[in-house]
């Protein structure tokens, strides 16, 4: 064991100190502990409860890519290829889920996320280059999310510039953000639940309207799958062509699964009974996920004609989201303008989780060292403000769209968000593997609580499918080649490839070595492993007292 524990009994209650260690400091409960100097570390408090942590992954993955980006790939490639398409990334998304949750359930301390294990369990570079790489993919979506939010509320005729819309909704995701972890959680708790019931009314309108329940009785069924337009060919005609699609719609609907499995394993450092609450919150959140996405895709191809014309229009808008279409063309009334208020909380809702995740990024990368200590300063309520403002002002990029050109650069940079949550994926799939290794090496098998079907094989077709798409998803610069769509394709590749050279060079300057590939014997797995398990053995489940306590307990 690397570091040691030390007790300093000044207070009523326990406070440890590590000493010989460079991890991160520890912190259970609201127990005051010290580092190496004896003074007392600032650290995150453990505030968010079961029910908050249950929909923050909901409430923060699903975002403007189901409700608004889904029409582009229905318009391209046809409803069997939308469906099809997020039913293959549900299982990419419930691997990446699995193996992230096996990891961060073992040792769920303050600051220890995806990004924290590829450094300690594959290489100290690849974890500066990939925890960089986070941190901007979920900056990058702060922008993304409140932009979506500030164009939605311009559905309603208004005289008010779309800048002023960003501000408000930057400032409000900030201003939840920086005051104690639990308003943020309740905050997004009951965002997220509007979000939710949203979806499933839709999926019920979607099969209202199939049968032909809608004002006009018009039985839509599987119309808009006929005369070839479930599988549209895309590029090229023909089987080529309809695979073509398909895959344009898996690479499409990346955007909306990315970076959504992160929210649960980074919010573990602040989950109360982590041991319990993540493992519950990972197996509700696939399926819920599966669910919300799978189905509303399917409801999407049975209510909206993928030949739309408000599809291609290139409309930001709700009037491109194919919910919108299809109530429009059902001849509902005002329900158009309730669904573009429930997409208008959607993206509140996912911008405001998605900045709560990069400043917790920001703040491990401060405690590891590789970015200024300034970041993982707290205030009394254990909140990170400086990671916290810093990330509101890296959102501030949303103003790019103030203005129809800048709007394209924002876009390119939104693009680049996307695969680079990808090719952490796949660093993460490497790092559980080697997560694996060190357990069977250290002897801790029986000390892992928390184990996941089918592995490791469902991580090896993680990283095989994920690898593929990153590879291929600029493949349509190839038929019609564009500089700009090629350089957004493919640019985060040496952006990754340069984080890490330059890291190893620094660690090569500096300390006169570097390493390819940190040995399974130095990978550390014990320290703060009794911290964990003493909590996990002081927790006592609340057991329902009826059966309205047994359905809110199984909802959240």
């Amino acid at each position: 064991m690397k570091g040691a524990y030390s007790i300093k009994s000044t207070t009523s209650r326990p406070s440890i100190y590590r000493s010989g260690s460079s991890h991160l400091g520890l912190e259970i409960e609201n127990a005051q502990y010290y580092d190496e100097e004896k003074q007392p570390i600032q650290t995150l408090h453990r505030g968010l409860k079961s029910r908050m942590v249950q929909l923050l992954a909901i409430g923060g993955c699903i975002g403007t890519g189901l409700f608004i980006g889904s029409g582009g790939a229905l318009s391209l490639a046809g409803p069997g290829s939308l469906f099809l398409s997020y039913v293959f990334m549900s299982f990419i998304i419930w691997a990446v889920m699995n193996m992230m949750a096996e990891m961060v359930t073992f040792l769920p301390l303050p600051g220890y996320g995806p990004q924290y294990f590829c450094g300690e369990y594959v290489s100290s570079s690849i974890g500066f280059a990939i925890s960089w790489i986070y941190y901007y993919s979920f900056s990058i979506l702060v922008a993304t999310e409140v932009t979506a939010g500030a164009i939605l509320i311009n559905y309603w005729p208004n005289s008010v510039p779309t800048a002023v819309w960003i501000t408000i909704l930057l400032g409000v995701s900030v201003f939840l953000n920086i005051t104690s972890v639990k308003f943020f959680g309740e905050s997004e708790f009951y965002f997220a639940f509007i979000k939710v019931i949203a979806i499933v009314g839709l999926i019920i309108l979607g099969i209202v309207l199939f049968f032909g329940g809608g004002p006009n009785h018009d039985r839509l069924g599987f119309r808009y799958w006929k005369d070839g337009m479930a599988f549209k060919s895309y590029l090229v005609d023909g089987k080529t062509g309809q695979f073509l699609g398909f895959w344009y719609a898996v690479i499409r609907s990346g955007y909306a699964f990315i970076c959504s499995p992160e929210l649960i394993t980074i919010a573990a450092g602040e989950a109360e009974h982590p041991r319990k609450n993540i493992p519950k919150a990972a197996n509700r959140f696939i399926y819920r996920l599966a669910f919300f996405y799978i189905f509303g895709t399917l409801v999407i191809g049975v209510i909206c004609n993928s030949n739309s014309q408000r599809l291609l229009n290139g409309s930001d808008d709700a009037s491109a989201s194919p919910f919108v279409i299809g109530i429009q063309n059902a001849s509902i009334p005002i329900l158009n303008h309730i669904i573009n208020g429930a997409i208008l909380t959607s993206a509140a809702s996912s911008g405001n989780a998605f900045l709560y995740t990069a400043s917790r990024v920001l703040y491990s990368n401060a405690k590891q060292g590789i970015a200024p200590a300034i970041f993982k300063k707290t205030n009394r309520f254990g909140v990170p403000y400086f990671a916290v403002s810093a990330t509101g002002l890296f959102g501030c990029l949303a103003y790019l769209n103030s203005s129809s050109s800048s709007a394209d650069v924002f876009n390119w940079l939104s693009n680049l968000s996307t695969i680079s949550g990808f090719l952490a994926w796949i660093t993460v799939g490497f790092a559980y593997l080697r997560w694996r290794k060190a357990i069977v090496f250290h002897g801790l098998s029986e000390r892992v609580t928390y184990r996941t079907p089918f592995q490791p094989y469902t991580t090896y077709a993680v990283i095989f499918f994920v690898s593929l798409i990153c590879i291929t998803n600029g493949f349509s610069v190839f038929f019609h080649f564009n500089g700009p769509d090629f350089v957004a394709a493919y640019i985060t590749f040496p952006i990754l490839v340069a984080l890490y050279v330059g890291h190893m060079i620094y660690e090569k300057v500096k300390f006169g070595r570097f390493q390819w590939l940190r040995p399974i014997e130095d990978i550390d797995l014990l320290t703060g492993l009794d911290l964990i398990e003493q909590e996990e053995s002081e927790y006592v489940p609340q057991v329902p007292r009826n059966i309205f306590e047994r359905i809110w307990f199984w909802i959240c």
